[in-house]
């Protein structure tokens, strides 16, 4: 696409493994992304994680990152300096982790953690940056923001730490947001809170949006393209509303082992995988 924001074309993430050798996490993933969601799926292990953190560049040092072209906006990712990736990570790109237990610094509250991200990318006094992180933490729906600035990450429950990771991630107002399993450790009706801010921020400020999950329901529900991977490659790219009619046996065979209402099957069915999947 021409306006496209990130362009991702053959991506291969390595790591060593223990006979001197190398193992393929990411195999050739290409995509483009404009200013829309774009959902990735798959099991764990499949590569999902990898493919984002590759993106955002927070590869394991012992890994091994190599593409055809990975670039944002015209900026090649691979061959920028530095200097610049880091002006871009946190800045422009930003990224949602799975769990604010280990993603938010223990001994920072979480207003300073929310200044820090943007004294790092703005030039903004410290009393402006405390008034627009208290700002943040009002957009993502927290009632009290003034009271859970001055908390630290293991005064607050698993939802308004992670509303907290949103607003951090976003109060330098970046142009793609990669979300890794943003709702994975919520309940439903927090995951639904999340989802609808998520929704009102990619809308209003026009950003790109690469959701990372293992919910095939939940995607295909908020995203408007869907990548199924399965181990390190994407095996089939769909529109969200087109998953029932997936093609690849692999993509068919996750949604049969979905539970369903009114439909009592005991045990549910179990994926069948075949050799030829990983090839």
């Amino acid at each position: 696409m021409s306006d496209a924001l990130l362009q991702v074309d053959d991506l291969r993430v390595s790591f060593p493994n223990r006979d001197g050798g190398w193992v393929e996490a990411v195999r050739g993933v290409s995509f483009t992304l404009g200013r829309e969601r774009l959902g990735i799926v798959g099991e764990s292990g499949s590569g999902k994680s990898q493919t984002g953190r590759a993106i955002l560049g927070l590869t394991a040092p012992e890994g091994r990152v190599s593409a055809k072209r990975l670039a944002f906006n015209g900026v090649d990712l691979l061959n920028c300096s530095p200097k610049q990736r880091r002006e871009l990570r946190g800045g422009r790109i930003a990224m949602v982790l799975q769990d604010p237990k280990f993603s938010l610094n223990p001994v920072m509250t979480i207003g300073k953690q929310i200044m820090e991200t943007l004294l790092a990318h703005t030039r903004v006094s410290a009393a402006e940056a405390r008034v627009q992180a208290l700002a943040a933490l009002q957009s993502v729906q927290i009632d009290d923001p003034e009271r859970v600035f001055k908390l630290y990450p293991h005064e607050v429950s698993g939802g308004m730490g992670q509303r907290a990771m949103i607003a951090m991630m976003l109060i330098a107002k970046p142009d793609l947001l990669i979300a890794d399993e943003p709702t994975s450790a919520l309940d439903v009706t927090v995951q639904l809170q999340v989802l609808s801010i998520l929704d009102k921020l990619v809308v209003e400020r026009g950003m790109g949006l690469v959701f990372v999950s293992h919910d095939l329901r939940l995607v295909s529900s908020f995203c408007d393209r869907i990548l199924v991977m399965y181990a390190g490659k994407v095996v089939e790219e769909l529109q969200a509303g087109g998953l029932a009619n997936a093609k690849h046996p692999y993509t068919q065979g996750l949604l049969n082992c979905l539970p369903k209402l009114g439909d009592d099957r005991h045990p549910l069915p179990t994926l069948d995988r075949q050799p030829e999947w990983a090839l």
